[in-house]
């Protein structure tokens, strides 16, 4: 193998037998063997189950590489099979360098061990002696960040104390190439920060990095490279943000529905080449600076333009299953959507197009200063923004009739980055003497931001920032030395 080459899978399979009951196990063991005998035709008690499919690719040093899929698609396994804590069924794989891993939680503790012994037990699989772990120990323990119970049984650990230790012994042993399946979804938000910092430094001292996430921006924020794999099989791989865009068409759907989605992203991969080069990713930023000053912001917001707004969709499968609805007090909120100009109902949107946020509000009873508002939030709860109509005096409706229906709607840029986020919808006004929610939904609505090419934002929020860059002084360093001499 290639010493430019850090990892290299050739025509992985990994196959487990399915027994539906306890004894078709049993019976799997010896009744073909005596069907053999008297001249019969074996009979299966088992179903056969390809967990891999032949799965091919290499993974250069220094690249950083995101491995998307749904559930139960074969993303864990394959990673498993990378570290060498599973055999696969046919196939080959070659790792060249040392290599640390953070698969499922829990794995290469002895939870009747201290914190301390299981970093020296880890430590010394990964091929570090007593003396180095002794050394790298404060690291360690800092990073970690469990106090006092570095030296309790990790039986004793929370689920985030475990992943906590367990980062913290793979990110300082100096691997060549980190292997992280997902476990920091456990960690607390600082924790996590600190993390992708610490992947981030690992990267840019030329480390390679393979990680399985659902986050989609994390994937087109780190990595040069992502592959889609689904049902066993890789069915995609190319640039983060075209990967990400297709991923994010599959995840919602199954059965029937899902299979001309899916034959659609395998033809993708099949016909025009979908690789990009990671020399290609970074080829601008290595152009001469002869003084000239580079627009780069000029060319991204020229991208963003020509991106036709018939690409948003609709998901049916898209939906919020944290929408939470507030007692109605005169007013009741139905049919919040969102439209293109056109007045399409969409919810995969294009960054930084403009769309509808639009609801009914049907009142019950006569409701006197009303306000109409809306926000859009995170995940994990985070406001980003939104609009209020009752901050403005001229904006407020001055009376709601008891039997009368409002259409509202907010059209706003979508300024966000890819990711999931949701929508609320309230309604305010006085009635009976107080000024309060008339009704409110949280969570109303789910929606999806698609990746744009050329899109340089970062976070969550694009603020349409436009860089520049310019040589501002040549040979510095020789004009320097010869006012030495």
């Amino acid at each position: 193998m290639s010493s430019d080459i850090a990892i290299r899978a050739r025509d992985i399979t990994k196959h487990y037998l399915m027994f539906e009951r306890p004894e078709d196990r049993l019976k799997q063991m010896f009744v073909p063997r005596l069907q053999r005998l008297v001249g019969r035709e074996p009979k299966r008690y088992f179903r056969d189950f390809a967990a891999l499919d032949g799965i091919s690719f290499d993974i250069r040093r220094g690249e950083t590489v995101g491995i998307l899929g749904r559930n139960g698609s074969g993303k864990s396994t394959l990673l498993q099979i990378i570290c060498g804590t599973l055999h696969p069924t046919s196939g080959t794989v070659e790792v060249n360098g040392r290599i640390a891993a953070l698969l499922e939680l829990g794995a290469g503790f002895n939870p009747e061990f201290t914190g301390r012994e299981n970093v020296f037990m880890n430590a010394a699989i990964l091929g570090l002696s007593h003396a180095e772990t002794e050394a790298r120990f404060d690291s360690i323990a800092s990073f970690a960040d469990i106090g006092m119970f570095i030296d309790q049984p990790v039986k004793s650990y929370s689920s985030g104390m475990h992943v906590r230790l367990a980062f913290a012994v793979a990110i300082n042993v100096d691997p060549d190439i980190l292997v992280v399946d997902e476990a920091l979804a456990v960690g607390d938000e600082a924790f996590q920060r600190k993390c992708y910092a610490r992947i981030e430094d690992i990267k840019d001292k030329g480390g390679t990095i393979l990680f399985v996430s659902h986050g989609a921006q994390t994937i087109i924020q780190l990595c040069n490279r992502a592959m889609l794999i689904d049902r066993g099989e890789k069915i995609l791989e190319g640039r983060p943000k075209a990967v990400v865009s297709q991923y994010q068409r599959l995840v919602n759907l199954s059965g029937p529905e899902a299979e001309p989605v899916r034959e659609a992203i395998k033809a993708m991969g099949k016909g025009a080449e979908v690789q990009a080069s990671v020399v290609a990713n970074i080829a601008g930023a290595e152009d001469s600076l002869d003084g000239e000053t580079t627009r780069v912001g000029a060319h991204t917001t020229a991208a963003r333009g020509t991106e036709a707004d018939d690409n948003a969709w609709f998901d049916p499968k898209l939906v919020s299953h944290s929408r939470i609805e507030y007692e109605s007090k005169g007013a009741r909120i139905r049919d919040a959507r969102i439209t293109t100009p056109d007045g399409r109902q969409v919810n995969v949107l294009r960054s930084g197009k403009r769309y509808t946020y639009r609801y009914t509000v049907d009142f019950d009873t006569t409701v006197t200063n009303v306000g109409f508002g809306m926000l859009i939030k995170s995940t994990d709860g985070i406001a980003f923004g939104g609009a209020a109509t009752d901050f403005v005096e001229r904006l407020k409706l001055t009376r709601a009739d008891a039997g009368s229906t409002y259409e509202v709607q907010f059209d706003l840029r979508w300024s966000l980055t890819p990711g999931t986020y949701f929508l609320n919808a309230g309604v305010t006004g006085m009635a009976d003497g107080q000024h309060a929610y008339s009704h409110r939904l949280l969570d109303a609505l789910a929606f999806r931001i698609l990746p744009v090419s050329e899109q340089i934002a970062t976070g969550h929020i694009d603020f349409d920032a436009i860089p520049s860059y310019a040589c501002v002084e040549k040979d510095k360093v020789a004009k320097m030395a010869g006012r030495a001499a």
